[in-house]
Protein backbone atom coordinates (compact mmCIF):
# COMPACT_ATOMS: atom_id res chain seq x y z
CA UNK A 1 0.00 0.00 0.00
CA UNK A 2 3.29 2.43 1.23
CA UNK A 3 4.66 1.22 -2.76
CA UNK A 4 1.50 2.03 -4.40
CA UNK A 5 1.02 5.73 -2.80
CA UNK A 6 4.98 6.26 -3.52
CA UNK A 7 3.64 4.99 -7.43
CA UNK A 8 1.07 7.44 -7.63
CA UNK A 9 3.33 10.20 -6.17
CA UNK A 10 5.60 9.98 -9.00
CA UNK A 11 2.47 9.93 -11.64
CA UNK A 12 4.74 7.38 -14.17
CA UNK A 13 2.28 4.59 -15.60
CA UNK A 14 2.99 0.88 -14.79
CA UNK A 15 6.15 2.07 -12.37
CA UNK A 16 6.98 -0.07 -8.85
CA UNK A 17 8.94 2.30 -6.51
CA UNK A 18 11.87 -0.34 -5.04
CA UNK A 19 13.91 2.30 -2.79
CA UNK A 20 14.21 6.10 -2.34
CA UNK A 21 17.68 7.36 -1.16
CA UNK A 22 18.47 11.08 -0.10
CA UNK A 23 21.56 12.68 0.10
CA UNK A 24 21.86 16.41 0.61
CA UNK A 25 21.93 17.23 -3.45
CA UNK A 26 20.06 14.77 -4.82
CA UNK A 27 17.47 11.98 -4.94
CA UNK A 28 17.80 8.60 -6.05
CA UNK A 29 14.40 6.46 -6.95
CA UNK A 30 14.91 3.14 -7.57
CA UNK A 31 12.21 1.97 -10.41
CA UNK A 32 11.03 -0.51 -12.60
CA UNK A 33 8.38 -1.98 -14.68
CA UNK A 34 6.15 -4.79 -14.05
CA UNK A 35 6.84 -7.71 -16.53
CA UNK A 36 4.43 -7.61 -20.13
CA UNK A 37 3.97 -9.15 -23.40
CA UNK A 38 6.54 -6.75 -25.53
CA UNK A 39 6.35 -6.43 -29.41
CA UNK A 40 9.47 -7.62 -31.60
CA UNK A 41 10.91 -4.73 -33.42
CA UNK A 42 11.95 -7.21 -36.40
CA UNK A 43 9.36 -9.63 -36.63
CA UNK A 44 6.80 -8.10 -34.71
CA UNK A 45 6.25 -11.28 -32.75
CA UNK A 46 4.91 -10.83 -28.53
CA UNK A 47 7.51 -12.28 -26.03
CA UNK A 48 7.71 -11.88 -22.61
CA UNK A 49 11.05 -13.61 -22.34
CA UNK A 50 13.77 -11.75 -20.08
CA UNK A 51 17.15 -11.87 -21.54
CA UNK A 52 18.66 -9.78 -18.86
CA UNK A 53 18.26 -6.11 -16.65
CA UNK A 54 20.42 -3.74 -17.19
CA UNK A 55 20.32 -0.32 -14.61
CA UNK A 56 20.15 3.31 -16.07
CA UNK A 57 20.26 6.35 -15.24
CA UNK A 58 17.33 8.58 -15.71
CA UNK A 59 17.16 12.64 -14.93
CA UNK A 60 13.67 13.94 -13.98
CA UNK A 61 12.66 17.38 -12.75
CA UNK A 62 13.64 18.35 -8.48
CA UNK A 63 12.22 17.13 -5.67
CA UNK A 64 12.43 19.31 -3.02
CA UNK A 65 15.20 21.65 -4.60
CA UNK A 66 17.04 18.67 -5.09
CA UNK A 67 18.46 17.39 -7.93
CA UNK A 68 16.25 14.07 -8.82
CA UNK A 69 17.15 10.75 -10.71
CA UNK A 70 15.55 7.63 -11.24
CA UNK A 71 17.72 4.24 -11.90
CA UNK A 72 15.54 2.34 -13.58
CA UNK A 73 15.85 -1.64 -13.73
CA UNK A 74 15.88 -1.62 -17.71
CA UNK A 75 14.48 -4.95 -18.87
CA UNK A 76 15.35 -6.27 -22.61
CA UNK A 77 13.69 -8.96 -23.71
CA UNK A 78 14.74 -12.46 -26.28
CA UNK A 79 12.58 -13.10 -29.07
CA UNK A 80 12.59 -16.27 -31.03
CA UNK A 81 14.19 -14.77 -34.17
CA UNK A 82 17.10 -13.95 -32.30
CA UNK A 83 16.23 -10.63 -31.62
CA UNK A 84 17.16 -8.74 -28.52
CA UNK A 85 15.72 -5.43 -27.91
CA UNK A 86 14.38 -3.58 -24.73
CA UNK A 87 11.03 -2.80 -23.43
CA UNK A 88 9.41 0.79 -24.67
CA UNK A 89 8.46 3.05 -21.47
CA UNK A 90 5.56 5.72 -21.74
CA UNK A 91 8.07 8.41 -19.82
CA UNK A 92 11.08 8.02 -21.64
CA UNK A 93 11.79 8.62 -25.22
CA UNK A 94 14.18 5.94 -26.80
CA UNK A 95 17.70 6.87 -26.53
CA UNK A 96 16.87 9.11 -23.95
CA UNK A 97 18.35 9.37 -20.25
CA UNK A 98 15.56 12.66 -19.51
CA UNK A 99 11.97 12.07 -18.81
CA UNK A 100 9.09 13.43 -20.71
CA UNK A 101 8.32 15.63 -18.05
CA UNK A 102 11.76 17.01 -17.35
CA UNK A 103 11.62 18.77 -21.18
CA UNK A 104 8.13 20.08 -20.62
CA UNK A 105 9.74 21.80 -17.43
CA UNK A 106 12.24 23.05 -19.48
CA UNK A 107 9.73 24.49 -21.95
CA UNK A 108 7.55 25.78 -19.78
CA UNK A 109 10.45 27.47 -17.59
CA UNK A 110 11.52 29.15 -20.83
CA UNK A 111 8.02 30.52 -21.03
CA UNK A 112 9.30 33.24 -18.23
CA UNK A 113 11.81 35.80 -18.53
CA UNK A 114 14.54 33.92 -17.07
CA UNK A 115 17.68 32.86 -18.92
CA UNK A 116 19.07 29.59 -20.24
CA UNK A 117 21.80 29.47 -17.69
CA UNK A 118 19.28 29.29 -14.68
CA UNK A 119 16.76 27.36 -15.97
CA UNK A 120 19.60 24.85 -16.85
CA UNK A 121 20.69 25.27 -13.19
CA UNK A 122 17.32 24.12 -11.80
CA UNK A 123 17.14 21.50 -14.05
CA UNK A 124 20.35 19.46 -13.47
CA UNK A 125 21.42 19.77 -16.94
CA UNK A 126 24.01 21.79 -19.03
CA UNK A 127 23.00 25.30 -20.37
CA UNK A 128 23.67 23.33 -24.07
CA UNK A 129 21.88 20.59 -23.11
CA UNK A 130 18.78 23.36 -22.72
CA UNK A 131 19.20 25.55 -25.97
CA UNK A 132 19.11 22.14 -27.47
CA UNK A 133 16.06 20.76 -25.94
CA UNK A 134 14.53 24.49 -26.61
CA UNK A 135 15.77 24.37 -29.95
CA UNK A 136 13.02 21.89 -31.25
CA UNK A 137 10.51 24.65 -30.67
CA UNK A 138 9.89 26.34 -33.56
CA UNK A 139 6.73 28.84 -34.54
CA UNK A 140 5.66 28.98 -37.92
CA UNK A 141 4.99 32.65 -39.84
CA UNK A 142 0.99 33.16 -39.09
CA UNK A 143 -1.13 31.94 -41.66
CA UNK A 144 -3.67 35.32 -41.99
CA UNK A 145 -2.72 38.97 -41.25
CA UNK A 146 -5.20 40.65 -39.16
CA UNK A 147 -6.72 44.08 -40.20
CA UNK A 148 -4.41 46.14 -38.59
CA UNK A 149 -0.46 45.62 -38.41
CA UNK A 150 2.36 47.28 -36.95
CA UNK A 151 5.91 46.89 -37.95
CA UNK A 152 9.12 47.78 -35.67
CA UNK A 153 12.87 47.82 -35.26
CA UNK A 154 14.99 46.52 -32.44
CA UNK A 155 18.55 46.29 -31.82
CA UNK A 156 18.70 42.66 -31.11
CA UNK A 157 22.08 41.81 -32.36
CA UNK A 158 21.23 38.28 -33.56
CA UNK A 159 21.97 36.30 -36.30
CA UNK A 160 24.76 38.98 -37.51
CA UNK A 161 22.58 41.80 -38.19
CA UNK A 162 22.65 44.86 -35.58
CA UNK A 163 18.38 45.37 -35.86
CA UNK A 164 15.45 42.81 -35.82
CA UNK A 165 12.06 43.76 -37.24
CA UNK A 166 8.78 43.10 -35.09
CA UNK A 167 5.34 42.44 -36.37
CA UNK A 168 1.91 42.75 -33.82
CA UNK A 169 -1.50 43.23 -34.22
CA UNK A 170 -2.33 46.34 -31.90
CA UNK A 171 -5.79 45.24 -31.75
CA UNK A 172 -5.08 41.95 -29.95
CA UNK A 173 -1.98 42.86 -28.90
CA UNK A 174 -0.30 39.83 -30.06
CA UNK A 175 2.92 39.44 -31.51
CA UNK A 176 2.41 38.17 -34.83
CA UNK A 177 6.48 37.35 -36.04
CA UNK A 178 10.29 38.51 -35.60
CA UNK A 179 11.96 38.66 -38.87
CA UNK A 180 16.11 38.56 -38.69
CA UNK A 181 16.30 41.66 -40.84
CA UNK A 182 14.45 45.58 -40.96
CA UNK A 183 16.64 45.76 -44.41
CA UNK A 184 14.11 46.09 -47.61
CA UNK A 185 14.25 42.70 -49.49
CA UNK A 186 14.22 40.88 -46.54
CA UNK A 187 10.63 42.19 -45.58
CA UNK A 188 9.87 41.90 -49.63
CA UNK A 189 10.93 38.47 -49.61
CA UNK A 190 8.51 37.77 -46.27
CA UNK A 191 5.28 39.54 -47.48
CA UNK A 192 5.80 38.02 -50.76
CA UNK A 193 4.90 35.05 -49.33
CA UNK A 194 1.62 35.71 -49.05
CA UNK A 195 -1.22 35.97 -50.91
CA UNK A 196 -2.33 39.04 -52.51
CA UNK A 197 -5.81 38.42 -51.57
CA UNK A 198 -4.28 37.91 -48.09
CA UNK A 199 -2.41 41.42 -48.06
CA UNK A 200 -5.37 43.10 -49.10
CA UNK A 201 -7.28 42.23 -46.01
CA UNK A 202 -4.68 44.73 -44.12
CA UNK A 203 -6.81 47.97 -43.66
CA UNK A 204 -4.37 49.60 -41.37
CA UNK A 205 -0.60 49.91 -41.48
CA UNK A 206 1.38 51.56 -38.61
CA UNK A 207 4.80 52.49 -38.36
CA UNK A 208 7.58 54.64 -38.01
CA UNK A 209 8.89 57.65 -40.16
CA UNK A 210 10.86 55.23 -41.72
CA UNK A 211 10.42 55.72 -45.35
CA UNK A 212 10.71 51.93 -46.27
CA UNK A 213 8.14 50.92 -44.46
CA UNK A 214 5.97 53.22 -46.22
CA UNK A 215 7.14 52.23 -49.39
CA UNK A 216 6.76 48.77 -48.57
CA UNK A 217 3.31 49.43 -47.45
CA UNK A 218 2.09 51.27 -50.71
CA UNK A 219 3.19 47.88 -52.77
CA UNK A 220 2.15 45.26 -50.86
CA UNK A 221 -1.02 46.68 -48.83
CA UNK A 222 -3.01 48.53 -51.24
CA UNK A 223 -5.93 48.58 -49.61
CA UNK A 224 -4.48 50.26 -45.74
CA UNK A 225 -4.25 53.26 -44.78
CA UNK A 226 -0.30 54.01 -43.41
CA UNK A 227 -0.50 55.42 -40.03
CA UNK A 228 2.87 57.32 -38.57
CA UNK A 229 2.82 56.35 -34.78
CA UNK A 230 1.75 59.48 -32.46
CA UNK A 231 5.02 59.37 -30.48
CA UNK A 232 7.50 59.89 -33.85
CA UNK A 233 5.50 62.81 -34.72
CA UNK A 234 5.46 64.47 -31.34
CA UNK A 235 8.62 64.10 -30.63
CA UNK A 236 9.57 66.17 -33.76
CA UNK A 237 8.31 69.36 -32.23
CA UNK A 238 9.58 68.36 -28.76
CA UNK A 239 13.16 68.04 -30.28
CA UNK A 240 13.28 71.21 -31.90
CA UNK A 241 11.84 72.74 -28.71
CA UNK A 242 14.85 71.53 -27.25
CA UNK A 243 17.20 72.47 -29.85
CA UNK A 244 16.25 76.07 -29.37
CA UNK A 245 16.66 75.41 -25.72
CA UNK A 246 20.29 74.38 -26.16
CA UNK A 247 21.19 77.33 -28.95
CA UNK A 248 19.78 79.81 -26.16
CA UNK A 249 21.94 78.09 -23.48
CA UNK A 250 24.97 78.14 -25.16
CA UNK A 251 25.12 82.29 -25.65
CA UNK A 252 23.91 82.56 -21.82
CA UNK A 253 26.79 83.60 -19.61
CA UNK A 254 27.80 80.53 -16.86
CA UNK A 255 26.36 82.39 -13.72
CA UNK A 256 22.44 82.17 -15.64
CA UNK A 257 22.73 78.52 -17.44
CA UNK A 258 22.58 76.96 -13.59
CA UNK A 259 18.84 78.18 -13.20
CA UNK A 260 18.38 75.92 -16.09
CA UNK A 261 19.34 73.16 -14.61
CA UNK A 262 16.82 70.37 -15.33
CA UNK A 263 15.17 72.69 -18.16
CA UNK A 264 14.71 69.85 -20.88
CA UNK A 265 12.46 68.11 -19.12
CA UNK A 266 10.52 71.24 -17.34
CA UNK A 267 10.39 72.41 -21.38
CA UNK A 268 9.15 69.38 -22.78
CA UNK A 269 6.65 68.52 -20.27
CA UNK A 270 3.21 69.79 -20.95
CA UNK A 271 1.88 72.92 -19.12
CA UNK A 272 -0.89 70.85 -17.38
CA UNK A 273 1.15 68.40 -15.83
CA UNK A 274 3.15 71.40 -14.21
CA UNK A 275 2.73 72.18 -10.56
CA UNK A 276 3.12 75.61 -9.48
CA UNK A 277 6.53 75.88 -8.79
CA UNK A 278 7.57 74.35 -11.87
CA UNK A 279 5.05 76.36 -13.97
CA UNK A 280 6.81 79.70 -12.37
CA UNK A 281 10.34 78.40 -13.50
CA UNK A 282 9.36 77.21 -16.72
CA UNK A 283 8.09 81.32 -16.97
CA UNK A 284 10.78 82.75 -15.98
CA UNK A 285 13.12 80.78 -18.27
CA UNK A 286 10.87 81.64 -21.52
CA UNK A 287 10.74 85.79 -20.26
CA UNK A 288 14.58 85.11 -20.99
CA UNK A 289 14.70 84.63 -25.09
CA UNK A 290 11.70 85.71 -27.04
CA UNK A 291 12.76 82.19 -29.42
CA UNK A 292 12.73 80.14 -26.37
CA UNK A 293 8.85 81.49 -25.47
CA UNK A 294 7.95 81.15 -29.36
CA UNK A 295 9.15 77.70 -29.36
CA UNK A 296 7.65 76.70 -26.13
CA UNK A 297 4.63 78.09 -27.27
CA UNK A 298 4.35 76.01 -30.21
CA UNK A 299 5.05 73.16 -28.59
CA UNK A 300 2.31 73.75 -26.49
CA UNK A 301 -0.13 74.50 -29.00
CA UNK A 302 1.12 71.21 -30.98
CA UNK A 303 0.30 69.08 -27.90
CA UNK A 304 -3.47 70.99 -27.73
CA UNK A 305 -4.39 70.02 -31.41
CA UNK A 306 -2.83 66.03 -30.38
CA UNK A 307 -5.62 65.93 -27.51
CA UNK A 308 -8.44 67.12 -29.76
CA UNK A 309 -10.98 64.85 -29.82
CA UNK A 310 -12.62 65.58 -33.54
CA UNK A 311 -10.44 64.67 -36.58
CA UNK A 312 -12.19 67.84 -38.75
CA UNK A 313 -10.67 70.17 -35.80
CA UNK A 314 -7.43 68.47 -35.40
CA UNK A 315 -6.85 68.58 -39.39
CA UNK A 316 -7.16 72.01 -39.41
CA UNK A 317 -5.60 72.92 -36.37
CA UNK A 318 -2.57 70.27 -37.81
CA UNK A 319 -2.56 72.70 -41.25
CA UNK A 320 -2.84 76.01 -38.68
CA UNK A 321 -0.05 74.63 -36.92
CA UNK A 322 2.07 74.15 -39.89
CA UNK A 323 1.59 77.83 -40.90
CA UNK A 324 2.00 79.46 -37.54
CA UNK A 325 6.13 77.23 -37.31
CA UNK A 326 7.29 78.25 -40.65
CA UNK A 327 6.27 81.99 -39.80
CA UNK A 328 8.11 82.18 -36.67
CA UNK A 329 11.26 82.35 -38.00
CA UNK A 330 12.49 79.65 -35.66
CA UNK A 331 15.22 77.31 -38.27
CA UNK A 332 14.60 74.42 -36.06
CA UNK A 333 10.53 74.28 -36.26
CA UNK A 334 11.09 75.43 -40.27
CA UNK A 335 13.06 71.67 -40.58
CA UNK A 336 10.10 70.06 -38.35
CA UNK A 337 7.70 71.89 -40.69
CA UNK A 338 9.54 69.69 -43.82
CA UNK A 339 9.29 66.85 -41.85
CA UNK A 340 5.27 67.59 -41.34
CA UNK A 341 4.80 68.24 -44.61
CA UNK A 342 6.43 64.96 -46.29
CA UNK A 343 4.26 63.29 -43.60
CA UNK A 344 1.16 64.54 -43.41
CA UNK A 345 -1.15 62.09 -45.09
CA UNK A 346 0.13 59.44 -42.50
CA UNK A 347 -0.02 61.98 -39.55
CA UNK A 348 -3.55 63.08 -40.24
CA UNK A 349 -4.14 59.62 -40.66
CA UNK A 350 -3.38 59.12 -36.58
CA UNK A 351 -5.64 61.60 -36.21
CA UNK A 352 -8.09 59.98 -38.09
CA UNK A 353 -8.10 56.32 -36.73
CA UNK A 354 -6.61 56.91 -33.39
CA UNK A 355 -3.97 53.44 -33.87
CA UNK A 356 -0.44 53.32 -32.52
CA UNK A 357 2.76 51.76 -32.16
CA UNK A 358 2.32 51.87 -27.99
CA UNK A 359 1.64 47.77 -28.08
CA UNK A 360 5.20 47.05 -30.37
CA UNK A 361 6.99 49.39 -28.29
CA UNK A 362 5.96 47.92 -24.99
CA UNK A 363 6.36 44.10 -26.49
CA UNK A 364 10.31 45.99 -27.58
CA UNK A 365 10.81 46.59 -24.00
CA UNK A 366 10.06 43.27 -23.04
CA UNK A 367 11.84 41.98 -25.71
CA UNK A 368 14.43 44.30 -23.65
CA UNK A 369 14.48 42.31 -20.71
CA UNK A 370 14.29 38.79 -22.87
CA UNK A 371 17.98 40.07 -23.81
CA UNK A 372 19.33 41.63 -20.30
CA UNK A 373 18.44 38.68 -18.16
CA UNK A 374 20.06 36.40 -21.07
CA UNK A 375 23.36 38.86 -21.46
CA UNK A 376 21.78 38.52 -25.53
CA UNK A 377 20.92 35.97 -27.75
CA UNK A 378 22.97 35.54 -30.73
CA UNK A 379 21.52 32.82 -32.00
CA UNK A 380 18.28 34.23 -34.42
CA UNK A 381 16.27 31.42 -34.34
CA UNK A 382 16.33 30.79 -30.91
CA UNK A 383 15.80 34.65 -30.24
CA UNK A 384 12.72 34.44 -32.21
CA UNK A 385 11.65 31.37 -30.85
CA UNK A 386 12.23 32.59 -27.12
CA UNK A 387 9.94 35.61 -28.13
CA UNK A 388 6.96 33.80 -29.36
CA UNK A 389 7.05 31.16 -26.47
CA UNK A 390 7.26 33.71 -24.09
CA UNK A 391 4.78 36.46 -25.57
Amino acid sequence: MHNNSISKLLNLKDIIVKNISHSDSKVLIYIETTKKFSCCPSCSSLTNRVHDYRPQKIKDFPIMYKDTFLILRKRRYACSCGKRFYENYDFLPKFSRMTNRLVSYIIEELRNSVPFTLVAKKSNLSTTTVSRIFDYVNYSKPLKLPEALSIDEFKGNSGGHKYQCILVDPVKRKILDILPTRYQCDLINYFKQYSRQERCKVKFFICDMWRTYAELAKVFFPNAAIIVDKYHFIRQVSWALENVRKNVQKTMPANLRKYYKRSKRLLTKPSYKLNTEEKAEVKLMILYNENLRRAYILKERFYELCHENKYEKQRKAFSRWIEMAENSGIVEFKKCTKTFHNWSKEILNAFKYGYTNGPTEGFNNKIKVIKRVSYGILNFNRLRNKILHQY
